[in-house]
């Protein structure tokens, strides 16, 4: 089974987090000059800074609890949205439906009343079809127009031949505005 939440933040912030498992007693009393190294007053120190570090690990641990019980509720309170979310979405196609096809929409269908209504979606999507094909085509022809202008333009063959010549004067324009700004 993979670690939850709550074991996996025990075991990053807690478990390492003792006053002793980062610093002994021994090494602790090191740091000091070696004059001082026997004064109560360091194991005194050490003790208070180890009182002072587990308030702090318990101030942590409720913490770590507190947000796994948010945790909880915030998933109980999401999976509830969800349900809520479909619900609302059930109920908006139903009114939808309603609206579009009237009350009549309640009634079961039969073969018979079924059969001109599918005929008629038939033709709808042929003809919604037939549009798409036609605009394909526009399409596929405008992007062959546009390659082969492409290939004009690499083999130096312009279709207009006095574009160089509009594309200098364009640019004179825009030097000569450029230094009028100046």
């Amino acid at each position: 089974m993979p670690p939850n939440e709550s074991k996996i933040l025990t075991n990053y912030l807690l478990v390492p987090a003792q006053l002793p498992t980062i610093i002994s007693l021994q090494e602790f009393v090191e740091l000091f000059p070696r004059s001082l190294q026997s004064s109560p007053h360091i194991r005194s120190l050490y003790r208070d800074l180890q009182s002072q570090r587990n308030a702090l690990v318990d101030f942590v641990a409720a913490e770590i609890e507190n947000q796994v019980k948010q945790g909880k509720a915030l998933r109980r309170a999401i999976i509830k949205a969800r349900r809520e979310a479909e619900l609302q979405e059930y109920d908006d196609e139903i009114e939808i439906e309603r609206l579009l096809f009237g009350a009549a929409s309640d009634q079961m269908h039969s073969i018979d009343s079924i059969i001109p209504d599918l005929e008629s979606a038939i033709g709808q999507l042929e003809s919604e079809l037939q549009l798409m094909g036609e605009e394909e085509a526009a399409l596929l022809a405008s992007i062959q127009q546009t390659v082969g202008d492409m290939s004009d333009l690499r083999y130096g063959r312009l279709a207009n031949g006095q574009l160089p010549e509009q594309v200098l004067e364009g640019l004179a324009n825009l030097q000569e505005t450029c230094k009028g700004k100046n």
